[in-house]
């Protein structure tokens, strides 16, 4: 197996992983645990800590102590047990604490991959997009998975839509096995992956605070401060989405097209969502392309206004489901033109003796900061704005982050420089 197979192989199992319940914790938790709001922005946000952990144990363990690949493989068997106890978990207080240690493991390790992948290619324009859309397809392969299963084990017939929807909520905790055992398989196959040693370059010296050094100057300066609001949108989308779906197509049960799309991607949300990552793939595959046509700063800017786009139509044009696809397809440039070229410019703004760090630092604000004000962010408006006596108003909820994503459009045009120079 060359070496771009082995690591699209590595990319595709560490996103199947996550792809495989992230997008159906929401409701998993409110609806089936019957976990209060609050209880569930706790969880989502203690999932988080490992973002900010990770920066400064897991990146000076890869840069400086152990190589990269033998600690994926360590990360992943643990986290592989834990996830697999976190379907069964019923009171609040245990799933709490397990889904704050699992995010301890799990979290650095999306850095670590980006960073062991940048190791070993020789062009990164050229190889890091078709490598890293392997993780896009992983997802994939496992939301629709997921979304099958839960359709043809989940979803008696002839039960009401609320009976239906409680019935997919309890089927949802299948979506923690899935991962579990994939999980396991991903963490075998680590020990198999190129040899990424810690480098002996300032051996005693801590990795996270020569990255946190390199990362003052312009554009990492801006982009760090930029991806926090960012990053609080991105997690909006995943706390609220599936909810949002799954209603969607309880609603439209029984219209020709609403079945046709849930026979396709099957029921609970996750399925239908891996719209996004299609899109994400199309546009990932084009990276190459588009980083010769555009600036870092144009496929930044190209990025939010798509997130804007995306939750327009969630909020003025909730009832076609057509609309909602062509909205959910949206979510390849919201990833592929900010946060994948976002990746790119933090490995290109460092130094190599530091890219791990770096890589995990960047994390930190996507799946570490984002993940735990954009938990409560997202939480807190549910229960102060957008909930009426009818239910959720989905015009109110959807139009704040559409509004955040055109404030950050505005910041990226006057804070981050036209021009970089190249590490």
């Amino acid at each position: 197996m060359t070496l771009k197979l082995r690591l699209s192989f590595m990319m595709f199992l560490q996103y199947a992983i996550w792809g495989a319940w992230l997008p159906l914790l929401y409701p998993f938790l409110q609806g089936h645990r019957e976990f209060s709001v609050e209880q569930v922005g706790r969880v989502l946000a203690a999932g988080a800590v490992g973002a900010i952990i990770g920066p400064f144990v897991a990146g000076q363990v890869a840069d400086r102590w152990l190589a990269t690949e033998k600690f994926l493989a360590l990360c992943h068997l643990v986290g592989a047990a834990l996830v697999w106890k976190l379907a069964s978990v019923p009171d609040y207080g245990t799933f709490l604490w397990l889904s704050l240690v699992y995010g301890v493991i799990y979290t650095p390790t999306l850095a670590l991959t980006n960073s062991l992948t940048l190791h070993h290619i020789s062009d990164r324009d050229r190889d890091f997009a078709p490598i890293r859309l392997w993780g896009t397809i992983g997802w994939i392969v496992a939301g629709i998975a997921v979304g099958q299963w839960l359709l043809y084990k989940h979803s008696p017939e002839a039960l009401s839509s609320e009976a239906l929807i409680a019935a997919q909520d309890a089927g949802r905790g299948d979506a923690f096995r899935f991962s579990a055992i994939v999980g396991a398989i991903m963490g075998l196959y680590c020990f198999s992956l190129p040899n990424t040693p810690p480098t002996k370059k300032g051996a005693q010296k801590n990795a996270s605070i020569e990255a946190i050094g390199e990362i003052k100057g312009q554009p990492l300066v801006s982009l760090f401060l930029i991806a926090i609001p960012v990053s609080i949108i991105h997690q909006y989308y995943f706390v609220h989405t599936s909810t949002f779906l799954t209603e969607l197509q309880s609603k439209g049960s029984g219209m020709g097209f609403t079945n046709l799309v849930t026979k396709i991607f099957g029921v609970g949300g996750g399925g239908l969502m891996t719209v996004g990552q299609m899109g994400e793939i199309l546009v990932i595959a084009l990276i190459p392309a588009l980083t010769k046509k555009f600036s870092r700063k144009q496929l930044l800017m190209i990025g939010l206004v798509a997130y804007a786009a995306r939750m327009a139509i969630f909020s003025y044009a909730s009832s076609s489901m057509m609309a909602i696809i062509f909205g959910l397809a949206l979510h390849g440039l919201c990833f592929g033109c900010f946060w994948f070229v976002a990746f790119m410019v933090v490995d290109e703004h460092t130094t190599k003796d530091v890219r791990a760090s770096a890589q995990n630092l960047f994390n930190l604000v996507l799946v570490g900061l984002g993940i735990i004000v954009g938990s409560w962010f997202a939480t807190w408006v549910v229960d102060n704005w957008a909930t009426t006596e009818a239910g959720t108003d989905y015009t109110r909820l959807f139009s704040v982050p559409m509004w955040m994503s055109l404030a950050c459009l505005v910041a990226v045009m006057i804070a981050y420089p036209k021009k970089a120079q190249v590490s």
